[in-house]
């Protein structure tokens, strides 16, 4: 089949392009093979990553460090098939709105039914008081159902009716702790620097740890600041540097088994911060974990068709390798042989 996929489209390296992609190869043997492996392995490892967040939450309820007996809100499932990232998001913010009569009517103060975008401005009984109401959008969901595209459409939606708009991760307060942990066994004297989670997870430690994180704005804007073991930085400074070292990356999964309930509560606190100012926080995660931040605005993204998941999952990767095999002049006729030869090659490594 003739390729018509141009070098402008997958550059975008976008929902547009596997889209394209998925369409190109719909009658393909060798492509249905390469999305079926990938729709299992994201499959199994969802499946192992719930297991030891739950695993990670029930830690938490033993320590006493969350409530064993919170219920979350409902959630609201959306079927994203067919549809595009901008219709999810519009459908979301559409719930939201719908939602808003039998989520507003508390509170002493008056809250008025003016609304924006779709969301409810809140009014004290002094009108000089005004302020914009923040909100709080949980999207959770498998894998490859498009959390992430969905949350980058709706803040730069949010962002175009003039919202201030914070998209939240736990990866980065986790990875913190883990910098914390490792710190604290490099400077142990009977140790060889080496980590060493039985030491450092201890539940004074870990309380410790947390007590070397603040949330709060600084320098002008919401961060992170990580302060002790002769640690002074801020997240948004280090993400990308400390937090993404070795000694954090190959111990955060370890240190993420110990720190469930503490990240969700500082996490909740965060939002709550933020919320509080006016903000509109998006966050995207497990539900084991989002349940615990507090809001109306619960969704979950399904696909009713779950074959798509391995797809769209093939689609990346085949249009990421490719795009790195052709240059910025080339045409339909040679980025069509630069995917037929990624295609090759993936389906090549693929274990019998």
């Amino acid at each position: 089949m003739p390729c018509s996929v141009t070098h402008e489209l997958l550059a975008r390296q976008n929902a547009e392009t596997s889209s394209a992609l998925i369409d190109h190869w719909k009658e393909s043997e060798s492509f249905a093979l390469l999305a079926n492996s990938e729709g299992e392995s994201i499959l199994k490892r969802d499946e192992e990553d719930a297991t030891k967040l739950q695993k990670g939450i029930d830690v938490a309820k033993a320590k006493g460090v969350i409530d064993p007996l919170f219920v979350p809100e409902d959630y609201c499932k959306i079927d994203v098939l067919g549809q595009t990232a901008n219709q999810v998001a519009n459908d979301i913010l559409k719930r939201a709105e719908e939602d808003k009569e039998s989520k507003v009517q508390k509170g002493s103060g008056t809250l008025s039914n003016t609304v924006f975008g779709c969301f409810v401005k809140k009014e004290s009984k002094k009108t000089e008081d005004k302020k914009e109401e923040g909100n709080v959008i949980v999207i959770c969901g498998l894998s490859g159902t498009g959390k992430g595209t969905t949350v980058s459409t709706l803040k730069q939606n949010l962002e175009e009716e003039k919202k201030t708009v914070v998209c939240w991760s736990n990866g980065n307060i986790f990875r913190s702790i883990t910098l914390l942990a490792a710190t604290w066994c490099e400077m142990q004297e009977d140790s060889d620097g080496s980590f060493d989670s039985a030491k450092a997870c201890t539940k004074e430690n870990l309380a410790s740890f947390m007590d070397m994180l603040k949330f709060g704005k600084f320098n002008g804007k919401y961060d992170t600041h990580i302060k002790g073991l002769g640690l002074d930085m801020y997240v948004s400074e280090v993400q990308n540097t400390e937090l993404k070292a070795p000694k954090v990356a190959k111990n955060i999964p370890t240190v993420a088994e110990f720190t469930q309930g503490e990240v969700i509560l500082f996490a909740a606190g965060a939002i709550k911060v933020m919320d509080d100012d006016g903000i509109t926080v998006l966050l995207e995660g497990r539900k084991e974990t989002v349940d615990y931040v507090r809001t109306p605005y619960r969704f979950t993204l399904m696909l009713s068709d779950k074959t798509l998941i391995g797809k769209r999952r093939a689609a990346q990767r085949l249009m990421a390798s490719s795009l790195q095999a052709v240059g910025s002049g080339a045409d339909t006729e040679v980025i069509g042989m630069a995917l037929e030869r990624a295609l090759s090659k993936m389906v090549a490594e693929i274990e019998p």
